[in-house]
């Protein structure tokens, strides 16, 4: 065994049946697999972190591939913006529950798999206990807050997870496991210290994903549990894979633990750790926040507001508040659109869910615009409550 190979993960099952030694021929005649290591994939417990973007690819192909027990953590329902990445569902699965949706198709592919459905929201109450139950956690969440409390609850229970991350045209692979022999332990606090401050990388939901770009990396996900259960190959514990799309670029950063890092000795409330508003936003939309049927009232009223929308150009591509003028967050933030806003009547901030426009809010109260607000819920909210014929994305 070669220093960056890792031991295998799972003890092999007793015996493959004769369905499955036809089902998995293709592996058992690769010699680094074998009948050992299908085996091994078939006595692996795997949770699976979300039924979306990420999990979708990742529990077909561990299904696929013979993984014996996989859980999967999901409490949303799907959504029609889902179907264009999240190939688990279908149109027919618009509204059910993620979780059965993403059972049905596994078991459509391999009704050899266990399939144990968890329809939880991930908290630091109930994390630890249900990663002790499983062998390898694989983690394609879209968010900050619940990424720390992966790593966290992870590390308390001992157990390696892989993880992944999207973003438009881009993806980032790593395997962490704190307690991996030979003092090579690792986790996503030696990545990424600190959240970055709130705001300053926009979501999926906000900045857009390419589809396909959940298959390239969700597949790489997939070969390192694979790896990792059966003990091949060098895994990417203590390596960073970058994915470029549009330059077809695959590159690896080395990773080291931090020195200065504070060992983890308990769960935290992640979303006060990562602060999805920053506490300038919080404070400027205390009492400056209206609701979509208020702007709606103030403007059948005839009340003279300046609607501001502070989403980006392709957005307002998308959809659009009649009236509104578009003024990005970030021409707000850096002051440059500052003397673009009017001083003479009230200023009404939106972007997509209000997020953004808090920030924005923030910045205005600042530079003296007392009497700006910004819109609850954003644009979403104002489709939902006052115009359902608008398009949302």
């Amino acid at each position: 065994m070669s220093p960056a190979t890792l031991p295998p993960l799972v003890e092999p099952a007793a015996e493959l049946t004769r369905d499955e030694v036809a089902r998995y021929s293709r592996h058992l005649i690769i010699p680094d697999v074998g009948v050992d290591g299908q085996k091994r994939l078939k006595n692996a417990k795997v949770l699976v972190i979300g039924a979306g973007g990420l999990g979708s690819p990742a529990l077909l192909y561990l299904a696929a591939a013979g993984v014996g027990t996989l859980g999967i953590v999901e409490f949303d329902e799907v959504d029609s913006s889902n179907l264009q990445r999240q190939i688990i569902h279908g149109e027919s699965d618009i509204g059910r529950s993620k979780a059965d949706s993403a059972r049905d198709s596994i078991v459509e592919i391999n009704s050899n798999v266990t399939v144990q459905l968890h329809k939880i929201r991930l908290e630091p109450d109930n994390a630890v206990e249900l990663f002790r139950d499983y062998d390898l956690i694989v983690d394609g969440t879209d968010n900050f807050a619940t990424r720390y409390l992966v790593n966290d609850a992870a590390v308390l229970a001992g157990k390696p997870y892989v993880w992944g991350s999207i973003y438009r045209f881009e993806g980032q692979v790593s395997v962490f496991w704190e307690d991996a022999p030979d003092g090579r332990g690792i986790n996503y606090r030696d990545l990424y210290p600190e959240a970055p401050p709130p705001g300053m990388v926009p979501s999926c939901a906000e900045g857009g994903v390419l589809g396909v770009l959940c298959a390239s990396i969700g597949s790489v996900m997939v070969t390192e549990a694979i790896k990792l259960i059966t003990g091949i190959g060098e895994s990417l514990l203590g390596r960073l894979m970058v994915y470029d799309a549009l330059d077809m670029n695959y590159r690896t950063i080395k990773l080291r633990r931090d020195p200065a890092r504070e060992p983890i000795t308990g769960l935290i409330d992640y979303d006060a750790f990562c602060g999805v508003v920053s506490e300038e936003g919080q404070a400027a939309a205390i009492g400056s926040t209206i609701t979509a049927r208020e702007l709606k009232d103030m403007l059948d009223a005839g009340k003279d507001v300046a609607i501001i929308d502070v989403r980006e150009p392709v957005e307002w591509d998308i959809v659009r508040i009649e009236g509104a003028t578009l003024i990005p967050k970030d021409r707000i933030l850096s002051g440059e659109a500052l003397s673009e806003l009017p001083q003479n009547r009230p200023i009404v901030l939106h972007c997509k869910s209000g997020v953004r426009s808090a920030e924005a809010l923030a910045a205005l109260k600042q530079a003296g615009f007392s009497d700006a607000t910004h819109l609850q819920g954003g644009i979403l909210a104002w489709a939902n409550q006052v115009d359902p014929s608008l398009p949302v994305y």
